[in-house]
């Protein structure tokens, strides 16, 4: 495990800080996306640096630029981080424009952003443990540029540390975002510019994602209709908890679609951290319960175990498959259902992973990349040592701790289980 974790960090080394000073725009033929910034951190002395991983007293708004060197330069599904400062638009992600907004200002701007938008759509993206601000920021103008999708993107970011010890620190930072999140869906949810939201979470983002939507739907008794397409990536998630969650939000949820890999390392981690219980990013989507249960709630599976990427945790695999990207952004861009189940649309989800995915559940399903949690330089070499010492491996998993996913829990269960939310 410690050889698994040394090859994960070695990505880490050497990146500078406070890489979002803006710069001036000195290549024309780098593209630019155009984000909105909603955050519970707290803003930061450093202009460079804008917000860190500390709690903020009320939610923050920004508005954020970013340019994304050509292709002939970048790998599709690759993040160019600066190696030094000034970054070089040519060469390097760069901020272009990062300016704080107030509420007002946010609203102004998202409505401004939903009119231009060809289907008046919301991409929103919640990140992972151990994310700075500049990952998250970074991360998200990847995926959004590499789909093409013509949806506004929407960034939450939460306070992260960005160390690895800071586990517990971050969870409860999940918490203290929930009703920011609830407040921005229910916000998107009246907004008659708004047509429709597709939700991303990866990593421990997918407790906070389904959290604030349990909620919403709670309060309202459903959630509306343009909620399309939620996408769950890696969700470090006990399945207890997570059916407990689907079941308070009604019968007319929206579509789920649940990216999966059994040889998920850092969630064989979190397994064994947390009881050996399973989580809901490393299931066997085609053994007994699963398959039938998943189909009976409609929620669709991709099963990328056998597909190959450059993550050596396999924690993040779609960040580098950019056929799969660029397919969900065509999709999304026709204003398409995420979990269309055409004819064809399976088929081509398979032959763009090699005949590698699998597909659970009664739909064919696609999902947008998610960012790999970076590791901090100060604790990454005692990190590898304390997973080291798990003598951790890769479980499947005994079929004989498998819970159920079904309908017919109720809200009793939830919060009864520790959920590790990398």
């Amino acid at each position: 495990m410690t050889s698994i974790l040394s090859v994960a960090l070695l990505g880490c080394a050497g990146r500078p800080k406070d890489v979002l000073l803006p710069v001036a725009d000195t290549s024309p033929t780098s593209s630019k996306v155009e984000m909105l910034v909603a955050t519970t951190r707290s803003r930061s002395s450093k202009p460079g640096e804008m917000f860190t991983g500390e709690r903020g007293p009320a939610p923050a708004f920004a508005d954020i630029t970013v340019s994304i060197p050509p292709s002939n330069v970048r790998k599709v599904g690759e993040v160019a981080w600066p190696k030094k400062l000034p970054p070089n638009p040519a060469t390097d992600f760069a901020v272009l424009k990062g300016e704080e907004l107030t509420l007002e200002g946010a609203k102004v701007w998202l409505s401004a952003s939903a009119r231009k938008s060809p289907d008046h759509s919301v991409l929103v993206f919640i990140h992972g443990f151990n994310n700075r601000f500049e990952d998250s920021v970074f991360r998200f103008a990847q995926i959004a540029n590499d789909a093409g999708t013509d949806s506004v993107p929407i960034l939450v970011t939460w306070p992260s540390r960005g160390s690895t010890f800071a586990y517990g620190y971050d969870r409860e930072s999940t918490n203290y975002t929930r009703n920011a999140l609830e407040t921005l869906f229910q916000y998107l949810a009246r907004d008659p510019g708004v047509k429709e939201v597709s939700v991303l979470a990866h990593s421990m983002g997918n407790w906070l994602a389904l959290e604030s939507l349990r909620q919403m739907a709670i309060r309202n008794g459903g959630l509306p209709p343009k909620f399309k397409n939620i996408m769950l990536a890696a969700p470090d998630v006990d399945v207890d908890v997570f059916r407990s969650q689907i079941a308070d939000m009604g019968k007319q949820h929206p579509k789920f679609t649940l990216f999966v890999s059994q040889d998920d390392r850092a969630l064989a981690v979190s397994r064994r951290v947390w009881g050996d219980v399973a989580r809901l990013g490393s299931i066997d989507p085609e053994q007994t319960p699963y398959k039938e249960e998943l189909a009976a709630n409609k929620i669709t599976v991709i099963d990328l175990t056998k597909v190959k990427s450059g993550d050596k945790l396999n924690h993040g695999k779609f960040a580098e498959s950019p056929e799969i990207v660029q397919l969900i952004g065509s999709r999304i861009s026709d204003g398409q259902a995420l979990t269309d189940s055409r004819v064809g649309f399976g088929d081509r989800i398979v032959a763009a992973t090699a005949g590698a995915a699998a597909v659970a559940g009664t739909a064919a399903g696609l999902a947008i990349a998610a960012p790999v949690a970076m590791v901090d330089q100060n604790t990454r070499d005692n990190y590898a040592n304390e997973v080291g010492a798990l003598g951790v491996t890769t479980p499947r998993g005994r079929t004989g701790q498998r819970s159920p996913i079904n309908n017919d829990c109720g809200a009793a269960n939830v919060g009864t289980r520790s959920v590790c939310d990398r």
